[in-house]
């Protein structure tokens, strides 16, 4: 299914807000087990906020965040969905 159809078959469903949270914790549950699937220990990545990027690397994997060396900043638990591969970044294609 392409995401037009998607987005389609979404706007037209009738979907009471329980159901809409439920779709947005599937679709938080899958960016994470990708992102998991993709990044090691050693990986350079950007650190995803609201607001602006950080570079850092993960220096260690866990169940559901990586603890990850920030530049100039410290190491931080931060969760998978945060994260993008730095210079090979799988997410950057859907994002502007």
């Amino acid at each position: 299914m392409e995401l037009s159809e998607l987005r389609m078959a979404i706007y037209k469903s009738n979907f009471t807000s329980e159901e809409y949270n439920g779709l947005i914790d599937i679709i938080q549950e899958t960016q994470t087990m990708n992102a998991k699937a993709k990044i090691n220990v050693g990986d350079d990545v950007w650190v995803v906020q609201k607001t602006k990027r950080s570079k850092g690397t993960v220096t260690k994997i866990a169940i559901k965040k990586a603890v990850v060396d920030i530049e100039n900043q410290g190491s931080y638990r931060v969760p998978f969905s945060m994260l993008e591969l730095r210079g090979n970044s799988w997410l950057e294609k859907g994002s502007s």
